[in-house]
């Protein structure tokens, strides 16, 4: 169906914008009177599951829903979606008694879902309403019934869901945020769930998966020579090279900077030891600390590369930033 092109007004679409905004917000913002007793009755039901909170909805109820299930789940909620048409047809079978269903209709109408509310009565499944209609047939069945009635929608015609999508979706919300709140959620949780995202990169890589080892750490002994030394840190491509002792303990660090300095000074390295050149003491991190940690410490030193040991300071890596980059870490 096409619709013919009326004249454009920009400012009486700017007005629009602004007339939306008010109105989801007083939507949103009418909600919080309305909190009572039956939303940490609805918050204790899901607490108590021992099955997965199963979310239904029709229409724009039924994306919310999609929305809603995806955010209980990253938060510490078992939740899957379940469309109520194809429940009809099979998908019920997913629904068991140990779940809590989660049901979305702002009329509370909605003849796909009503047509599956005996069933999940007879199974004994708790049911959780999400609804403007106080007296419908969706909030009658419910065990408990979350108002989300607005005044008006966003739209119009007072007839696309717009208000009433975001009323629910900010239920939704609330009762992940009160969940997690209730579940000791805490944020290397959420990484867990989360270990595509930077968030999860962060709290999840751990030096140890992202740093050089075995044959690719270049180390000498404090003994070796200044050739041998800057051949081993050519080989290797790290930008500098650690000096162990002889139970591979960190006893200093030769970088390419160090290398500018003493030339800048016009030292004669031809007879230096890799004891002669090397910086002593240098900075470490364990292989068993976060990555994140490791970039920290060397944005708080100024320095590209570091040195990773063991519980018994043993060298047994190293990395820069480049590995960090290449993790995405940093």
């Amino acid at each position: 169906m096409s619709f013919p092109v009326a004249n454009f007004d920009p400012e009486q679409a700017q007005a629009l914008a602004r007339k939306t905004f008010e109105i989801e917000a007083a939507a949103v913002l009418g909600l919080a009177g309305r909190v009572g007793p039956e939303f940490a009755e609805a918050v204790s039901l899901m607490l108590a599951c021992r099955g997965r909170v199963v979310v239904m909805g029709m229409g724009k109820s039924g994306h919310i829903g999609r929305k809603i299930a995806a955010t209980l789940a990253s938060t510490g909620t078992p939740a899957m979606f379940v469309h109520p048409a194809e429940a009809s047809h099979g998908d019920l079978g997913m629904v068991q008694a140990i779940d809590v269903v989660l049901a979305i209709s702002n009329s509370g109408e909605s003849e796909e879902l009503t047509a599956i509310l005996p069933v999940l009565g007879r199974q004994g499944v708790p049911l959780v309403a999400i609804t403007g209609g106080a007296q419908s047939a969706l909030a009658r069945q419910a065990r408990v019934t979350l108002d989300s009635s607005v005044a008006q929608e966003a739209c119009p015609l007072n007839l696309a869901p717009t208000a009433s999508t975001t009323a629910q979706l900010a239920i939704g919300d609330a009762l992940a945020v009160a969940l997690l709140d209730a579940r000791g959620f805490r944020q290397e949780d959420f990484a867990r769930s989360h270990p595509g995202g930077a968030l999860g990169r962060k709290l999840l890589t751990h030096v140890s998966d992202v740093m050089r080892s075995g044959d690719a750490v270049p180390w000498v002994a404090p003994e070796t020579g200044f050739t041998a030394l800057m051949r081993e840190m050519s080989s290797k491509g790290l930008g500098a090279s650690a000096v162990v002792d002889a139970d591979r303990r960190v006893l200093g660090i030769f970088t390419d900077g160090d290398l500018r300095r003493l030339v800048e000074k016009g030292v004669d390295l031809r007879s230096r030891t890799a004891a002669d050149v090397m910086h002593a003491s240098p900075q470490t991190v364990r292989a068993d600390a976060l990555a994140v940690d490791a970039a920290a410490l060397m944005e708080q030193h100024s320095i590209t590369s570091v040195l990773v040991v063991d519980a018994h300071g043993a060298l047994c890596g190293a990395l820069n930033t480049n590995d960090l980059m290449r993790a995405k870490v940093i």
